[in-house]
């Protein structure tokens, strides 16, 4: 169905309406979900990309920019178009990069921070772009690109983020908290986690297996990594969710030394599933790090969590899945679709219909109401970009749930 450009409309289905999937969802299951670390080579180029990206924000809150990073033995390339303060030089991007490097903690043979080489290709933005972006007189700033974007909710956490993603992500923070602060100087940055959990009748109840592989310093064997870890797992999980020994994979090769983009090339935006929800909801196919928030790929996509958030946390589902589509230059969304997965008190297109009543979502609208236009996306590059706490600076500002009073005056 198609629908006028500038204004969404609704379409019109029973409130009982279903797909043949949620009618024959399955209750019990197991679902995985992996998360990797800072110094995973994808995400080291999601950190530069985003850190970028801040810089020319905190500069200039209206600045465009679309950033990528390559990362490889000894090298970084960082590529683009900006449109910004042209103080921003060549120079200074490559300060930014190798100080985020230097953060991550890569001082290791072929990809220390002082020593890689920096290849930075940055333009200005197309101006075929920006008069289709730009607000003009009668027409309201558009959207960067045309794409669909999701947005998800659960109860299965109190983040409301589904289980598998948010435990993979907290074991591998809690490590690099420890690596940080010294307490693991024998462990390296680059590391990947997967945990797989066993769910009964809908609901999660223990891990069936879990996978944690960590870049370690010469010497320690395999034994010795597992007895580092271990009590990370043990801390991470809920009690009694742990799994049997031998169902505990740590660095299962036996030997993880050469890490970083020594071991792998790097590349912005390569870790979509693990930045959004381990797999447990469809994924739009753009990427986020980089991107200023005229660009849907990133901004609609974190309105769409705010909302599926703020109606599970109303009581209105137990799982929501929101999609948005855009089209180029166009200021609201094409459409916009609710499936509460069988979950709902309420029906779905009662949800729907309020949606727009609640938030414009519109390109400024989402970047207003979100306070987007400020240097807060380099801390959203690894770790996720969900199931965070809103930081008092306006970071991760998708995470509140301050749409609940107004969802319920609506939808009572």
């Amino acid at each position: 169905m198609n629908f006028p450009a500038e204004k969404y409309e609704p379409m019109t289905r029973s409130s009982s309406q279903n797909s043949p999937v949620q009618k024959t969802a399955l209750k019990d299951y197991v679902f995985a979900s992996e998360s990797v670390s800072e110094g995973h080579p994808d995400k080291i180029c999601d950190q530069i990309s985003d850190a970028v990206l801040d810089h020319y924000l905190a500069a200039d809150p209206m600045s465009r920019a679309a950033i990528e990073c390559v990362a490889t033995t000894g090298y970084l390339g960082i590529f683009g178009e900006v449109r910004g303060p042209d103080n921003i030089t060549k120079d200074v991007i490559e300060d930014i990069a190798r100080r985020k490097v230097r953060d991550i903690g890569y001082e290791q043979d072929d990809f220390h921070w002082r020593d890689i080489t920096v290849d930075i290709r940055v333009h200005r933005q197309s101006p075929d772009i920006a008069q289709g972006v730009d607000a003009a007189s009668g027409k309201d700033e558009g959207a960067g690109d045309q794409g669909i974007m999701f947005g998800y909710a659960c109860h299965e956490t109190d983040v409301l983020m589904p289980a598998p993603i948010h435990y993979a992500h907290h074991l591998l923070r809690r490590i690099a908290e420890d690596r940080h602060s010294g307490k693991l100087p024998q462990l390296g940055p680059d590391a990947k986690s997967q945990i797989s959990l066993e769910y009964k009748n809908g609901e999660p109840v223990r891990a069936t297996s879990i996978v944690l592989s960590t870049q370690h310093e010469e010497g320690l064997s395999q034994d010795d990594v597992r007895d580092i870890i271990m009590p990370y797992i043990s801390e991470t999980l809920p009690a009694g969710w742990l799994c049997k020994p031998d169902h505990i994979y740590i660095n299962p090769t036996g030997r993880f030394v050469i890490g970083g983009p020594v071991g792998d090339a790097g590349l912005t935006g390569r870790k979509i599933i693990v930045d959004t929800y381990g797999g447990a909801c469809p994924h739009g196919g753009g990427a986020f790090s980089g991107k200023d928030p005229t660009k849907v790929d990133r901004s609609a996509a974190y309105a769409a969590r705010y909302l599926a958030k703020n109606i599970v946390a109303a009581g209105y589902a137990e799982r929501c899945t929101i999609q948005l589509s855009y089209a180029i230059g166009i200021s609201q969304p094409l459409s916009i679709y609710i499936n509460t997965h069988g979950t709902g008190t309420i029906p779905e297109i009662a949800i729907e219909t309020a949606i727009p009543r609640i938030m414009d979502l519109s390109p400024r609208g989402i970047r207003e109401k979100l306070s987007l236009n400020r240097p807060i996306y380099a801390r959203t590059a690894a770790y996720g970009h969900f199931g965070r706490m809103p930081d008092p600076d306006g970071g991760f500002s998708w995470e509140k749930t301050d749409l609940v009073a107004d969802l319920k005056k609506i939808l009572s």
